[in-house]
């Protein structure tokens, strides 16, 4: 049996830290992790709404970035993950329903924020009677 190569590749598990400027999506399995920042885009215009569009902008690229992940840790500051939330139930509820948890958590490492998820996803996986693949 041979399956066709994608330029996607699929992970099982993904941590998102994020606020209202930046994310970091961090793919990872057992042995390697796949790091992506993602910047908010500032548009200094004095058009109403336009804080509303660059907000949308910016965690629709966060949703496109943790497409084909099957368990999603989202953590950052209370007010983003709320608003990020909020964006992913109403305009992507096929990456919503991937979204396993909210925490909030102030500006841990790289490092720091994998062992977390690692511990997460260890906990939540044996809790929901998955096979974790760690």
């Amino acid at each position: 049996m041979s399956s066709t190569p994608t330029s996607h590749t699929t992970t099982f598990h993904a941590v998102v830290w994020l606020d209202h400027q930046q994310a970091k999506v961090l793919q990872f399995d057992a042995e390697h992790v796949q790091a992506e920042k993602i910047k908010a885009h500032s548009h200094h215009t004095k058009q109403h709404g336009s804080a509303v569009r660059s907000e949308h902008e910016f965690f629709g690229e966060v949703c496109e970035a943790l497409k084909g992940i099957e368990e999603v840790l989202v953590v950052g500051s209370s007010t983003a993950q709320s608003d990020f939330k909020h964006y992913a139930d109403k305009h992507r509820p096929q990456i919503a329903k991937h979204i396993v948890a909210y925490e909030t958590v102030d500006h841990p490492t790289e490092a720091q924020l994998v062992a977390k998820a690692r511990q997460f996803f260890v906990k939540y996986d044996r809790m929901a009677g998955t096979p974790s693949p760690m």
